[in-house]
């Protein structure tokens, strides 16, 4: 790859957008940093909006309330296996700590 080239896909890879979905105070919480979110209390439609960001070539990470993931868990580990965008759970205000198996998500994932 030319010095040329890569200095392109490193601009690309800079210039990727983060999206936060979730509830309005974890929206909030990151719009005060100058990041932009979708407000959704609805699971379903949280998954929506998560596959709409995700087939924007510009977005390169999606940060998604935990408290909204755990009734769609299996359709993003499917969308995560499909897309390049990431989309990672973060807590949100007041949720209990839970653990992850990324052994296993990974597995999912890969169809191992």
């Amino acid at each position: 790859m030319s010095p040329k080239r890569v200095k392109l896909e490193r601009r690309k890879l800079l210039a990727m957008k983060i999206f936060t979905v979730g509830s309005k105070s974890f929206v909030t919480s990151f719009q005060l940093a100058g990041i932009p979110g979708k407000i959704s209390e609805n699971p379903q439609k949280a998954f929506q909006e998560i596959k709409t960001l995700t087939d924007d070539s510009d977005v390169g990470l999606v940060l998604v309330s935990d408290d909204i993931t755990e009734s769609i868990n299996d359709e993003l580990t499917e969308l995560r296996a499909e897309k390049s965008t990431l989309v990672f759970a973060l807590p949100a205000a007041g949720s209990e700590k839970t653990e992850v198996d990324y052994r296993v998500m990974l597995k999912k994932i890969l169809g191992v």
